[in-house]
């Protein structure tokens, strides 16, 4: 086996914004239904994400596109955590850890003093994850945006 050579950047190209939007959807579609607030974001993350302040960061091991997460700026320094996720193939391998820590790091970056997030109880490897990131259970009212239809959990952390 190749020792991995993964590497997390920010999204720059169509390339990328393609693979985040591929990657999304496998995901929205196996477990959920995709939602109007999903096409938008996916179908153009530079307007949507990008452009407003935030950002997408892409996960590569080696040449191949394996895994995203998003940052979306909902005020200055309020950003949510969405669209995370990485191929099926390269799961159980730490990399969801890998890219929540990159993305909280780059939240930083980028002025965050608050990330939240909205999830779902189907995830609950993804709702353990943000656990033991830091997060911690808030009810709907608590959070910026409105929900996700699909969304049952609700999470907060303040950076």
């Amino acid at each position: 086996m190749k020792p991995s050579t993964l590497t997390i950047t920010s999204m720059t190209t169509a390339a990328e914004a393609e693979a985040f939007r591929t990657l999304n959807e496998e995901w929205i579609s196996h477990f959920f239904t995709i939602e109007e607030s999903d096409r938008k974001t996916l179908n153009d993350p530079f307007a949507a994400i990008v452009d407003p302040g935030g950002d997408v960061l892409i996960v590569r091991d080696g040449g191949e596109i394996i895994g995203c997460v998003a940052l979306v700026r909902s005020s200055d320094d309020v950003f949510e955590l969405s669209k995370m996720t990485v191929l099926p193939s390269a799961r159980g391998r730490g990399l969801g850890r890998q890219l929540i820590e990159a993305a909280i790091a780059r939240a930083r970056q980028l002025g965050a003093t608050t990330l939240f997030l909205g999830s779902n109880t189907k995830l609950a490897n993804a709702v353990h994850l943000y656990e033991t990131a830091g997060f911690q259970h808030v009810s709907p009212e608590q959070i910026p945006l409105p929900p996700y239809a699909r969304a049952d959990v609700f999470m907060k952390m303040a950076l």
